[in-house]
């Protein structure tokens, strides 16, 4: 079957079942190049860097898989790019059948496929089936545990850094000047031109002997609007991003998904690597890190102020990493995050009828005043039981005035930046049922 049609296929069913069986059927038969195919769309690590695909809109005699293949490869190496990127497309869109193109080549360019599938699907049918040489490499990068849940792991000498309220952005910086950026889940990043700008100018000063990841935080003045922009489909510049690195290994370990080299080691390589690269640059920086001793009293100590400057300061909360750790692509222990419960009272000013499932309740408590030496202002809309909703709206009018207690994962500068906010604001409780009391 021509792989469009296999495309269309796919496309037709909302089966899970039925699409495996299309897939398995396709594995059995060794067709290998819609399987290559598929695997440029899915594996996030190969990117094309061309931003609109055109849609053919005539037949052309046809385009052979190898043609394609090498058009994709110059794409992702960077040998062609701008309009000589655009016309190599449009000449071989023009050669291919119109069905061929739009359903196969076009969405491969694109990475999607459009036809209700992922990498996960095709990769558990090639594992249940003994296809191997069909599975997809999936992106991952090393993530942390909640300390909470591991207080046993919390001894010896530890890393501590703070954990920036921003994304998580994967870098990969090719020895030819490509700059590939991408979310803890593998999307490919097109916000942030500025950073990439910097790094490829650094990369063409002193030429990199191999392929690097240098794992760290992009964070901007304000987090809500970063994240928009994040998740928004048209790609809006952010000018104003600065990334913070943590972390440094070689690109074709990070493939691997494990890298055995001490954190303490890689912390070394990464300072080396951004004084001889980088050095002195306004938008890409490093993080800074402390090591303690969590068996001693004076590294308690530190811990403790350590931990709390973070939250007077504004940050999301503390990272606590073992010197002597490898780098993992999945979730660690070795890693630790210790995200602190920020607890503020502000006074009662207005409230808003909830929507859907909430309507004729409660939706949410509008609330300022000031709290250690910042006024807030901001909405509470979660953290409310149905019955308090039902209940709170009957009396809404006496909810006026009373102080209401809050608590959130941080703090953090609003919108328009004129007062203070709260990141994940939820209801704990009203403090009394006086008027403005505050004690």
């Amino acid at each position: 079957m021509e792989n469009f049609k296999i495309i269309k296929k796919l496309e037709s069913t909302s089966s899970r079942l039925s699409k495996e069986e299309i897939i398995l059927n396709e594995m059995k038969n060794k067709n290998e190049v819609f399987f290559k195919g598929m695997s440029l769309a899915y594996n996030k690590l190969l990117t094309f860097g061309v931003k609109q695909v055109p849609k053919s809109e005539s037949n052309g005699d046809g385009l052979e898989w190898e043609e394609f293949s090498q058009l994709a490869d110059k794409l992702i190496s960077r040998k062609l790019t701008g309009h000589a990127a655009r016309d190599e497309i449009l000449e071989k869109m023009e050669k291919s059948h119109i069905d061929e193109w739009n359903f196969f080549y076009k969405r491969i360019l694109q990475k999607d496929m459009r036809c209700g599938l992922s990498e996960k699907t095709i990769n558990n049918v090639a594992k249940k089936n003994g296809f191997v040489e069909f599975i997809i490499p999936v992106f991952a990068c090393q993530l942390a545990q909640d300390s909470e849940l591991h207080q046993k792991k919390l001894t010896g000498e530890k890393f501590l850094e703070v954990k920036l309220d921003g994304v998580r952005v994967i870098t990969v910086l090719y020895p030819n000047g490509k700059v590939d950026m991408f979310s803890r889940n593998g999307k490919e990043l097109t916000n942030f031109n500025n950073l990439q700008e910097e790094l490829r100018e650094k990369i063409r000063i002193n030429t990199l002997d191999e392929a690097i990841v240098i794992d760290g935080e992009v964070v901007s003045k304000n987090f809500q609007e970063l994240m928009k922009q994040i998740h928004r489909k048209e790609v809006i510049q952010n000018q104003d991003a600065t990334l913070f690195l943590f972390d440094f290994l070689p690109f074709e370990k990070f493939k691997d998904g494990v890298y055995k080299k001490t954190y303490k080691l890689r912390t070394l390589h990464l300072k080396n690597w951004y004084d001889r690269f980088i050095k002195n640059s306004d938008k890409i920086k490093l993080i800074e890190k402390k090591i303690i001793n969590l068996d001693c009293s004076e590294g308690l100590s530190v811990f403790r102020d350590f931990n709390n400057e973070s939250i007077v300061q504004g940050y999301e909360g503390i990272m606590i990493k073992d010197p002597e750790s490898f780098y993992e692509c999945k979730r660690s222990t070795t890693w630790l995050k210790l995200k602190p419960v920020i607890e503020i009272s502000l006074e009662v000013k207005d409230f808003e009828e909830g929507t859907g499932r909430n309507t004729g309740k409660l939706g949410a408590i509008i609330a300022e005043g000031v709290d250690n030496d910042k006024f807030f202002r901001l909405n509470i809309g979660s953290g409310f039981s149905d019955e308090q909703r039902e209940s709170f709206w009957k009396g809404k009018h006496k909810l006026i005035g009373q102080i209401v207690e809050i608590k959130a994962d941080s703090i953090s500068k609003s919108q328009d930046g004129e007062h203070w906010s709260l990141r994940f604001p939820r209801f704990k409780c009203f403090r009394g049922f006086d008027i403005k009391e505050k004690l």
